[in-house]
């Protein structure tokens, strides 16, 4: 009697991320060729919060990591958070890489027309700006799902090599 898969969540995929964010830059670098006359100038705000999320997703892996580890000093962590985080890294981990690959394809075009545009070299900064910090986003959410993981327990490899 065979018995049915239970189900499992996965690690992120990197390549589907960096697929995510060329595809993304793509479409960043259309949108920004073909409607940049019609755009009001890039803000910096929402460059910000994708910097702030990274922060904020960068102390939450560094401390749910350590809780897991049961490192000295600190307490244990409920394993609905542990949850809640890594629902919250997949999704960061994703928004991030879509944010970089659309910051990223408009970065390309206004640097490729700040010669000609006044506009266009203005959008340099924040798009520099939502660029980097979209794939800090990204990179704290790798970080906080890989450090949701249980480590492997030593007692459950000795009696495997038994």
């Amino acid at each position: 009697m065979s018995q049915s898969p239970q189900p499992r969540v996965r690690p992120t995929s990197v390549p589907t991320l960096v697929v995510t964010a060329l595809l993304a830059g793509v479409a960043g670098w259309l949108l920004f060729a073909r409607f940049y006359g019609s755009l009001p100038p890039l803000p910096l705000l929402p460059a910000l919060t994708l910097a702030v999320l990274a922060i904020v997703e960068g102390l939450a892996a560094l401390s749910t990591g350590r809780r897991i580890a049961h490192k000295p000093g600190t307490e244990p962590v409920n394993a609905l958070t542990v949850a809640r985080y890594v629902l919250i890294a997949k999704a960061s981990s994703a928004a991030g890489a879509l944010f970089a690959g659309l910051y990223g394809g408009g970065l390309l075009w206004v640097v490729q027309n700040r010669g000609q545009l006044a506009s266009a070299a203005a959008d340099v900064l924040p798009a520099a700006s939502g660029a980097v910090a979209s794939l800090a986003l990204a990179a704290a959410a790798l970080w906080l799902e890989h450090s949701c993981r249980i480590p492997p327990d030593p007692d459950d490899e000795k009696n495997a090599e038994r």
